[in-house]
């Protein structure tokens, strides 16, 4: 495999007890002296990421890699933490997203849809319960253009209607009710079941795979741009898919992503890509282990759940990434491949792994990784890994930022 990676130093779980003691119990909980050096580095790297963001571009609104990150990251903060500073600065960097968002893109990560759903979020929890209300409606105003969708609008995360849909689900999960009727997630879901399998008519794939989604001409595979992304999201409890139709179309669906695996456990960036390079959450085994862990939960078979733990041996084995500490590809969204096996199978090997990516982690710039072209955001860059360090302190709480349900 020629891959994009570091070697990894570690030794890998044992199975002793002396191999876990210095970082978490036998109820997975960290040690003290752990959770003490996690805390501190997440304090070093929030001042220095502040100061980074003083020469960020003033007009990115958005969540991958502008002032909604931010903002999400103090959210995330406040709440791990219960510090009211940390919903202060999570409002102040929303706000500024607000004053300039693209009135072109519908998704969480890299449209109107994030920084809306972000600000209804934090003026939810500053009890300013009119201009929560205001984002939502302003975020409801985009739906009947994301299910009748433009050509243009595309199905996946970063641009199309998952990324939409995640706003939605992002919102019901932390306002803890459903503010968003279900009803509409179902017209968004239709939609994307609708779009799928025209393309897959249209590519005559129906002989392969039922549902079939593009990107700029190219049949993407992972969480960011491709099929794993959408089959994670429409393989949702209460996404109105119904049982007949995830056996009938969304099952074989995520089959196909299974059958075009490499021999190393990794998948291809493209459909027909042969080219085993890159283990990230975007492209590769990092972002489709979520996809399986939610197949086996849905239906129950171990072929899944078997994938799924070889995605983590993919990520353990390539997953220290020489394009540094980050989510989108990074060691940072490699680890929440542990964590998202950890809380799966309760296996404490998953959590040592993640805990391992942590220590890498903070030792951040002393590797000679690259340096990403937006240093500090949430998803290329330092936000990203305080992100994960912070959740890492919850692990059975911890949720892939912007896409983990």
């Amino acid at each position: 495999m020629d891959t994009r990676a570091l070697k990894n130093p570690y030794r890998d779980y044992d199975g002793t007890p002396a191999c876990t003691q210095h970082l978490f119990d036998s109820q997975g909980k960290l040690t003290e002296e752990f959770a003490g050096r996690v805390r501190s580095k997440i304090s070093e790297l929030l001042s220095l990421m502040e100061n980074g963001l003083r020469s960020a571009d003033p007009r990115d609104c958005s969540g991958y890699t502008g002032w909604t990150g931010i903002a999400l990251l103090y959210l995330h903060l406040a709440d791990v933490f219960g510090e009211t500073s940390f919903l202060q600065r999570a409002l102040d960097y929303v706000s500024r997203a607000l004053q300039c968002l693209t009135r072109r893109w519908v998704t969480f990560l890299c449209g109107d849809a994030g920084p809306l759903a972000v600000a209804a979020v934090v003026y939810h929890r500053l009890q300013r319960t009119q201009e929560a209300e205001d984002c939502l409606r302003r975020l409801l105003q985009l739906h009947q253009s994301v299910v009748r969708g433009e050509e243009s609008l595309p199905d996946e995360l970063l641009y199309g209607r998952i990324g939409y849909l995640s706003s939605l689900s992002f919102v019901n999960q932390q306002f803890g009710q459903e503010k968003i009727p279900m009803q509409l997630i179902q017209e968004i879901c239709e939609a994307i079941l609708a779009s799928g399998e025209r393309l897959s008519k249209k590519r005559r794939y129906q002989d392969k795979t039922p549902l079939f989604y593009e990107w700029y001409q190219e049949y993407y595979v992972g969480a960011a741009h491709g099929l794993s992304g959408i089959y994670y999201f429409l393989m949702q409890p209460g996404f109105g898919v119904g049982e007949d139709r995830l056996e009938r179309v969304v099952k074989p669906s995520v089959d196909f992503v299974r059958q075009i695996k490499f021999p190393s456990g990794n998948y291809p960036p493209c459909v027909g890509d042969s080219r085993d390079l890159l283990v990230h959450w975007c492209h590769g085994a990092p972002g489709v282990v979520y996809m399986l862990l939610q197949a086996h939960r849905v239906f129950g078979e171990d072929q899944y759940l078997s994938d799924a733990l070889q995605c983590g041996e993919v990520i353990w084995r390539w997953g220290l990434l020489k394009k540094g500490y980050g989510l989108c590809h990074g060691a940072a969204g490699n680890a929440y491949g542990f964590l998202a096996l950890y809380k799966h199978t309760g296996a404490p090997q998953h959590l040592y792994r993640a805990c391992k990516f942590a220590e890498w982690c903070m030792d951040y710039g002393k590797h000679g990784c690259r340096t990403p072209d937006t240093p500090f955001s949430l998803f290329e860059g330092m936000a990203g890994t305080i992100y994960f360090l912070a959740d890492l302190l919850q692990p059975l709480r911890s949720k892939f930022p912007a896409f983990e349900m």
